[in-house]
């Protein structure tokens, strides 16, 4: 037998495992399951934290910031969140969300409503908060109107949708990310802030999400 007829015989007995790698069976985004954030909200600083109703969280009008922190288990990135959040009373953000930017721990704040009521953005991006960064972005919100709210973070891209708009698109590699200076620190590093105003929020979720 030659050498070709050798080889073609050798590489016909191989067994179909070796010839033929499976291939490999991706998880899309949408089988993902939920997992709500509910039982574990920590009041920690300003108005209080009340349930007005099953499912419905109240943060109350404070002298500066009112804030509650989630204390069940972890999320972490890459990871997406969502929840309903509207303005009761005041003229400034009715929803404040802090959340882990990065793995390695570095946290942002996403703002809804500040600055006198209309600024959407992210605090901090090199050391300049929500109002002063490319994040900025202004908007009308109405008092007791619900919003729905979605926030995806992965390493490439920070995302966040205002009732399926897509208002903030973000690249943070390379950039310093951080929390404004001052008492949201206290909401690290996942939790729920107003200011000045009384904020209701529901039906919170979050996932897990491949790297």
């Amino acid at each position: 037998m030659n050498r070709r007829g050798w080889l073609h015989l050798t590489l016909a007995s191989l067994p179909v495992a070796c010839r033929r790698a499976p291939e490999a069976q991706a998880i899309h985004e949408e089988e993902i399951p939920w997992q709500p954030l509910e039982g574990h909200w920590q009041h920690v600083m300003g108005g209080p934290l009340s349930t007005p109703e099953p499912g419905t969280l109240r943060l109350q009008w404070g002298e500066s910031l009112s804030a509650t922190k989630w204390t069940g288990p972890p999320v972490t990135p890459p990871f997406e969140m969502e929840l309903e959040a509207r303005r009761i009373d005041g003229s400034d953000f009715f929803c404040g969300i802090t959340f882990p930017s990065r793995e390695s721990g570095e946290c942002l704040t996403w703002i809804v409503g500040g600055w006198g009521g209309s600024l959407v953005g992210l605090s901090s991006i090199d050391d300049k908060d929500a109002a002063e960064n490319e994040t900025a972005h202004h908007r009308t919100f109405e008092k007791e109107r619900w919003y729905r709210l979605r926030l995806k973070c992965t390493a490439d891209r920070i995302e966040t949708w205002v009732d399926g708009e897509r208002v903030i698109d973000f690249a943070p590699p390379g950039r310093k990310l951080s929390l404004r200076p001052g008492p949201i620190d206290q909401c690290a590093p996942f939790g729920l802030a107003t200011w000045q105003t009384t904020g209701e929020f529901r039906a919170p979720r979050w996932r897990p999400l491949q790297p």
